[in-house]
């Protein structure tokens, strides 16, 4: 994760979820466990790359858990931590906010003469 500029618990918080991809993987994997793939299908464009880098900085952070599951090949399942289960609540409320402040206006009809 990178540096902070503060010992302030909401710039940490932040740092952590931030990113075009780590609030859609924590919204996905609230809807229950996925494997590496289909959390690729569901967020269409994030390169296996960068979907690897979240995962590895989002486990490290508490927020998921990995597990490996033994067959040939073997495979790997990612899951929610009770810790990122509480971020869920926070990321809706977000969402609604976003929608909430930014829906644009519905255009007055205009009289035709």
């Amino acid at each position: 994760m990178k540096e902070t500029v503060s010992e302030c618990p909401l710039e940490k918080a932040v740092l952590l979820i931030s990113g075009r991809w780590r609030a859609l993987i924590i919204y996905y994997l609230s809807k229950g466990p996925m494997r590496f793939n289909e959390l690729k299908r569901a967020n269409e464009g994030i390169s296996h790359r960068m979907l690897s880098l979240d995962l590895r900085e989002l486990e490290a952070g508490g927020v998921i858990s990995r597990t490996v599951i033994p067959t040939v090949p073997p495979q790997v399942e990612y899951r929610l931590t009770e810790a990122g289960e509480k971020l869920v609540p926070l990321i809706d409320q977000l969402g609604d906010w976003w929608e909430d402040t930014h829906r644009r206006p519905a255009e007055p009809e205009r009289a035709v003469a």
